[in-house]
């Protein structure tokens, strides 16, 4: 049963996770694809730049519903359907962890497709209230000083396990097995976030990162996120 309701968990949030929204929302609205312009990133800040304030506020509730919704649709399965016992907030980890798995690397869009990040705020909401009360506001902070949303999004995500960790165990006492299996997936989460930001990354080094609220001419290749 534990292993039922972990698979249904994984499969469920991986399909969801797979509906890119920014993707959805260029496809409807303009009869194009979000990853033939700008940053060619299936995501936000790419979305903001190429299609305006409107097609981004969609795709900005797209990527967060489907990570809520992803999470609270595999606790419902656990403890309304399958019933195994499993601890429903590491349901809510492992669902988080796999929604981001679909946002970056989609079934239905060739595996081609965000960085994770705005799904990975959004599953915190639902698992994980205190944490997403510091990660966010330090993304924010660093988001304003540095003008780059890279880097306020790696920043996010290196602090997402360490804060995990320090709240669930001094602030939560959870006992260490719980701990630890939370701990991982967050720094699975964070590492690839990361990892998908290997190209801005690159772009800090040779200083070409766009900042934010920069103008740059259009389809220059920038800094994003999603």
């Amino acid at each position: 049963m534990i292993a039922l309701s972990l698979l249904l968990t994984v499969v469920i949030s991986y399909l969801l996770g797979s509906c890119n929204s920014a993707i959805i929302v260029s496809h409807l609205l303009y009869h194009q694809d979000i990853r033939d312009y700008g940053s060619k990133n299936a995501g936000l800040t790419n979305t903001l730049r190429v299609y305006g304030k409107g097609a981004a506020l969609l795709t900005l509730i797209g990527d967060l519903a489907k990570g809520v919704i992803a999470v609270l649709l595999s606790i419902f399965i656990e403890t309304k359907l399958v019933g195994s016992g499993v601890d429903t907030q590491l349901i809510g980890y492992v669902a988080g962890m796999f929604a981001i798995l679909g946002h970056i690397f989609p079934v239905w869009y060739g595996f081609k497709g965000g960085k994770g990040a705005l799904v990975a705020s959004s599953v915190l909401i639902v698992i994980d209230p205190i944490t997403f009360g510091i990660v966010i506001p330090l993304f924010i902070a660093i988001c304003l000083i540095t003008r780059y949303v890279s880097v306020a999004s790696m920043t996010a995500a290196l602090s997402y396990p360490v804060i995990t960790f320090c709240i669930n165990l001094f602030v939560k006492h959870k006992d260490m097995p719980s701990v630890i299996s939370y701990t991982v997936c967050a720094l699975v989460t964070g590492l690839l976030v990361v990892y998908m930001h290997r190209s801005n990354i690159e772009r800090l080094k040779n200083g070409t990162e766009n900042k934010l609220f920069a103008k740059k001419p259009d389809d220059k290749e920038g800094e994003h996120n999603g």
